[in-house]
């Protein structure tokens, strides 16, 4: 496995993400508004998805994390925030909140095509942990895919349940077969 580098998303390190996310924004152009704004973001110019994800970078709390490559690319990308932050997953009902726990979520990854399969999904856990830890979270929650389940979504960007039980974590709720929602206590 190759050893990556985390650190958050701030102003200083943006033109690393539009490096990594190219012209159009990863996931065509959401530029992880999804679960900020729901399925809403698609009716809005990329440009704005843009330009409000650059502001969470520059207001003092990172909107979430960014992999580096020992050459100093990035390599990829998940979003960490207080799951209150994402008020879109209270309104997707088998992603509803589990129970009044003030969780923080890692909800959606994009990992640089070259760089997959080399650990940095499992790099930006391990670092996303430590900085929801930090920030005294009780505990750090996903929303993965199970691909062991027959039938499972393609729409993988929230991470495979796999990787997230590798570092740890396990799962709380099952209100959909292939979404579960996975917790580790901090």
């Amino acid at each position: 496995m190759t050893e990556f580098t985390v650190r958050p998303l701030t102003a200083e390190n943006w033109p690393a993400l539009e490096a990594l996310f190219g012209r159009a924004g990863a996931s065509n152009g959401c530029w992880c508004a999804y679960w900020r704004l729901g399925p809403r973001y698609r009716d809005r110019p990329r440009e704005d998805n843009k330009r409000d994800l650059r502001r969470l970078a520059g207001s003092g709390q990172s909107p979430g994390l960014l992999a580096f490559s020992p050459d100093g690319d990035a390599a990829g990308w998940c979003s960490l925030a207080p799951r209150g932050d994402l008020g879109w997953l209270a309104h997707t009902r088998y992603l509803a909140p589990v129970d009044d726990l003030a969780v923080w979520s890692v909800s959606c990854f994009y990992v640089r095509r070259a760089h997959r399969g080399q650990g940095v999904t499992d790099a930006l856990l391990e670092a996303a942990a430590a900085a929801a830890a930090s920030a005294a979270a009780p505990a750090l929650e996903g929303y993965p895919v199970d691909t062991d389940v027959p039938g499972h979504t393609r729409n993988t960007f929230t991470g495979t349940a796999a990787a997230f039980a590798r570092r740890g974590f396990q799962v709380v709720a099952r209100r959909k077969a292939d979404r579960p929602i996975m917790r580790l206590s901090l």
